[in-house]
């Protein structure tokens, strides 16, 4: 008789322990009844009657929903969100063109700053002869030899 007590002592021990776990790690929003703190109260302090009400009553809803939507192409809300396969086509050729548009303006502006850096300032020629007389300070006119 001892040996039978000690093993029930063990197993309910067990599952007053497991059903705590349970409940304490299970998200806010699959507590039915009360709120999570007050199922761990009861849990806790009904060891293997609170543990039973937690499995029987408190853990609920859940295992369904959450097995039904895996990623968010299964979510009807999500595809509504993201707007119809024309939007997305329409959107997509306005960054195109923008894009097109951002790479031309970058290629007229390296074709401008490449031209002007690779050809050399222009040459304005020869100066043409004054005419003010200043030829003769610079000892070209009137020169005695």
């Amino acid at each position: 008789m001892t040996r039978l007590l000690l093993i029930l002592a063990l197993v309910g021990t067990a599952f007053w322990v497991y059903a705590i776990v349970d409940c304490a790690l299970q998200p806010a929003t699959r507590h039915r009844g009360v709120s999570k703190g007050a199922w761990i109260a009861i849990v806790v302090l009904l060891p293997v009657l609170g543990g039973l009400l937690w499995f029987v009553v408190g853990r609920g809803r859940g295992a369904k929903a959450a097995a039904a939507r895996r990623a968010p192409d299964d979510d009807p809300e999500f595809l509504g969100s993201i707007g119809s396969i024309a939007d997305q086509d329409e959107r997509i050729r306005r960054l195109e063109e923008e894009l097109a548009q951002l790479d031309a303006e970058a290629d007229d502006e390296q074709f401008r700053g490449d031209a002007s850096a690779d050809t050399p300032p222009a040459d304005p020629g020869p100066t043409p002869p004054s005419t003010d007389g200043d030829d003769d300070a610079r000892g070209q006119r009137g020169a005695v030899g």
